[in-house]
C-alpha cells in the first residue's frame, strides 16, 4: 500500500521509476557451486527463477510505460551486476530512492553502494521488509542512518506532491 503510493506519486511529478528485479536462470549457474547464506537459502528453495512466478513483480507494482527495468541482477546489491549507475548517470539522476525486500540485505547493500558512488540516498522505512522484526528495526535503527536518509513513505508523497 504505502509502496504503490510512492511509485504512484512518483510518476505523477515525473520522476523515473526503476525496477530491479533479482533473478536467475534455471539451475542457477550464475552463483556459485557451493552457495552459503541467503543464496543457498535461494538455490534450495528454488526461488527466483526468471521467467517464473517467485521472479515476477508483484501486480500492484507493475512497470508502466516509461520506467525502466534493470536488468542483470543476480546478486544482493543491485549496483554490483547491472548497469544502474550507468543509467542514473546518463539521465543526471543524483538522488535515489528505496524500497524493497529485504531490509538488511538486498535494500541495504544496494543503500550503501549508491551512498558510496556519491548519491544522496533515500530509504522508505515503512516499504521494505525483513524475514523477522528484530533484523528490520535493527537495520532502520542502525544501519540505514549511517548511509541514508530513513524517511517513512508519506513524507515522501508529500514531498512528490509539493515538487
Amino acid at each position: 500500500m504505502y509502496t504503490r503510493a510512492v511509485v504512484d506519486a512518483a510518476r505523477a511529478a515525473g520522476v523515473t521509476v526503476m525496477h530491479a528485479p533479482i533473478t536467475f536462470t534455471a539451475g542457477y549457474n550464475e552463483i556459485s557451486a557451493h552457495p552459503y547464506g541467503i543464496l543457498k537459502g535461494v538455490v534450495d528453495g528454488n526461488a527466483l527463477v526468471k521467467g517464473e512466478w517467485g521472479a515476477a513483480i508483484v501486480d500492484d507494482l507493475a512497470p508502466a510505460e516509461g520506467d525502466i527495468v534493470v536488468e542483470g541482477k543476480r546478486g544482493l546489491d543491485t549496483f554490483a551486476s547491472t548497469n544502474l549507475d550507468f543509467i542514473l548517470r546518463s539521465k543526471g539522476i543524483t538522488t535515489i530512492v528505496l524500497g524493497g525486500f529485504l531490509t538488511n540485505c538486498c535494500v541495504e547493500s544496494t543503500m550503501r553502494t549508491g551512498y558510496e558512488n556519491g548519491y544522496r540516498v533515500i530509504t522508505l522505512t515503512d516499504c521494505v521488509a525483513a524475514t523477522s522484526a528484530a533484523e528490520h528495526e535493527n537495520a532502520i535503527t542502525y544501519d540505514y542512518p549511517m548511509f541514508s536518509l530513513p524517511v517513512r513513505a508519506a513524507d515522501v508523497v508529500a514531498a512528490l506532491g509539493r515538487s
